[in-house]
């Protein structure tokens, strides 16, 4: 049977607990884009994310027989928290279930609004699988978090109330996706009503679950997904989801974690407000498209859809968001070991400014210097490349390296030649106790660990830089090493940062 979506969206039930957000001005980002930006403020809702929508209008389509026996769902977020005000509100029972490894600021806002945590599994998966075997067993009605067309329905109450509050042009609109709820929400009322505006979906690039699958024309299951943009980190897209995006969505958009850390500073300038990883998406993929297709004049929108930050990730966002705005370039250059070569070498760069500055002695004729520069745009980092080059000095654009932006600006220290055979692999542990321990317990060999760099970002997982001693006759057991580990790894060894730097 086919589902009437307008309908559905304008008869929604959202309103008991959301509010009609407001669309807010971006000025300095305008300025700068040379069109109008406006944010869809999501972040404004009581839970701070549009989740609330889609959790309250399914809940409100519940027999009274349903809403007595109580909810369930499963999340670690944004989702958790709607489900939990909208049964407050209800006064029905919700029980939560959150893996774990749920940090206790989520865990606690959920209990506030008077819902059941049940903390199980390592993983979002484990909750899941878990709140569907309490569904059954206590006779409970399971709340998706997206593949369900009273969620989907609540979600496009946000496309109801842009067209009602700009009814001028709009060129297009920008949703994040994770599984896909609020992309397909939006898209289905705007296309049955301004089918003019484009409607672009946008997905971290190292989460592309509704990408691939709109590629390869069915549903993909990726085998991992990154967890920086935590809120939008799904494996797999709905099934209603997919299909109202195959139909209706215009573009999807993949963007990198710089550019996410650059949007969150764009809105913070602009608003004063912050966002998370996810809910900054969707502004950072108009960004994107503006560049790509070269926009002037028009008129775009971005559902900024949730600011649910946890503070200490800040520390990352403020390093990367240069990065990513193209405003900062990192180098390695080498000069000659001479008395003046350091300030030659400064007056090269001119009167740009130095963000960093790493240096350590490396022999008698050469010394590698690791550098960040401000800069305008990617054009300008590379002229600073070829005005160096042309002065003789070696010179590496460090700006798209992630292993010199994550650990060797904070690690820049020496070459170890004592260190034989040594190989360096970058890894992503899950940030949970043991997790270091069943590292080195899974060595199973007596392979000298030769470098280590960590660094906390307050994310779900940590990043770890290891240099290991791994004989020529060992390599075959280390290969069967890495596979059974199960952590997401890269192999450093020919990364030029690192035989410039450490090797």
């Amino acid at each position: 049977m086919t589902i009437n979506y307008r309908e559905k969206i304008e008869h929604s039930q959202v309103y008991a607990v959301a509010r009609h957000t407001p669309l807010d001005e971006m000025p300095n980002l305008s300025a700068r884009f040379k069109n109008r930006v406006l944010l869809k403020r999501e972040d404004m809702q009581p839970v701070f994310s549009f989740k609330l929508r889609g959790a309250y209008n399914k809940m409100a389509s519940l027999s009274a027989e349903a809403l007595a026996r109580g909810v369930i769902c499963a999340s670690a977020g944004n989702h958790a928290q709607g489900v939990a005000l909208s049964a407050q509100k209800m006064g029905c029972r919700a029980v939560i279930v959150m893996p774990t490894t749920t940090p206790a600021i989520k865990v606690n806002a959920v209990r506030a609004r008077g819902a059941e945590v049940v903390l199980f599994g390592d993983s979002y998966s484990d909750a899941y699988a878990h709140a569907l075997e309490v569904e059954k067993t206590e006779g409970l009605t399971f709340v998706h978090p997206y593949d369900d067309p009273e969620v989907i329905a609540g979600q496009g109450t946000i496309a109801l109330e842009i067209v009602q509050d700009h009814p001028e042009p709009i060129e297009a609109i920008f949703c994040c996706v994770g599984g896909g709820g609020l992309l397909a929400g939006i898209a289905a009322y705007i296309k049955a009503v301004r089918p003019e505006i484009k409607v672009i979906g946008v997905e971290a690039q190292d989460a592309e679950a509704m990408t691939e699958s709109v590629k390869a024309g069915q549903r993909v299951m990726l085998e991992q997904v990154g967890l920086f943009a935590d809120g939008a980190a799904v494996k797999q897209v709905g099934e209603h989801t997919f299909a109202l995006v195959q139909q209706y969505v215009d573009e999807m958009m993949v963007v990198d974690n710089d550019e996410v850390c650059a949007a969150i500073k764009d809105t913070f300038e602009d608003t004063r407000s912050i966002l998370e990883p996810a809910g900054a998406l969707s502004l950072a993929g108009l960004k994107a498209y503006a560049e790509k297709h070269q926009l002037q004049g028009k008129t775009m929108i971005a559902v900024a859809s949730g600011a649910n930050m946890n503070f200490d990730r800040l520390r990352f966002i403020a390093e990367r968001a240069e990065l990513g705005e193209h405003r900062e370039a990192v180098f390695a250059v080498t000069i000659p070991e001479t008395p003046g070569a350091f300030k030659a070498f400064c007056r090269l760069l001119g009167n740009r400014n130095i963000t960093e500055f790493n240096y350590r002695f490396s022999d008698a004729r050469h010394a590698h210097i690791f550098v960040g520069v401000a800069v305008h745009n990617p054009a300008e980092a590379s002229e600073i490349a070829s005005k160096l080059e042309g002065a003789g000095l070696a010179t590496l654009n460090l700006s798209d390296n992630e292993m010199a932006k994550l650990h060797l600006r904070h690690l820049v220290g020496g070459h170890a030649p004592q260190a034989q055979h040594e190989v360096v692999y970058r890894f992503e542990f899950p940030e949970k106790p043991g997790a270091l321990m069943n590292f080195l317990e899974s060595m199973g060999h007596n392979w000298n660990i030769s470098l280590f760099h960590y660094r906390n970002h307050g994310a779900d997982f940590g990043r770890v830089l290891v240099g290991m001693q791994v004989p020529p006759e060992d390599k075959i057991a280390f290969e069967r090493f890495l596979q059974q580990l199960g952590y997401p790894y890269w192999d450093e060894s020919q990364n030029p940062a690192y035989q410039l730097f450490l090797g």
